[in-house]
């Protein structure tokens, strides 16, 4: 599955949530930390799974990865408007300032 971000980046803003009480980023980020962790479970199932349970694992997994793609355009999106620092992955200080 492709990443626009790396769970660390995603980590962070999930982090920065916490301190400043500013969830609506955070709920898409930890929907991708939870989207990774059900296509990680579903490509393991895949490595011990027969034909017939494959195709099971597989429609799951690439259901994932397309709701994945999407909810990485949503992060980005929204990144953008609010004005976060892509290089730190921090919120920006006048959305900080709302919430303190």
């Amino acid at each position: 599955m492709k990443k626009r971000f790396s769970d660390s980046d995603v980590k962070k803003i999930v982090e920065s949530a916490m301190v400043y009480q500013c969830a609506c980023p955070a709920q898409v980020a930890e929907l991708l930390l939870e989207l990774r962790r059900v296509e990680a479970y579903e490509s393991g199932c895949l490595e011990k799974a027969n034909d017939h349970l494959s195709k099971t694992h597989i429609a799951i997994r690439d259901a994932v990865a397309e709701v994945h793609e999407r909810m990485e355009r949503c992060l980005d999106e929204v990144l953008d408007i609010e004005g976060w620092d892509r290089n730190t992955m921090e919120m920006p200080e006048h959305l900080r300032s709302q919430h303190d």
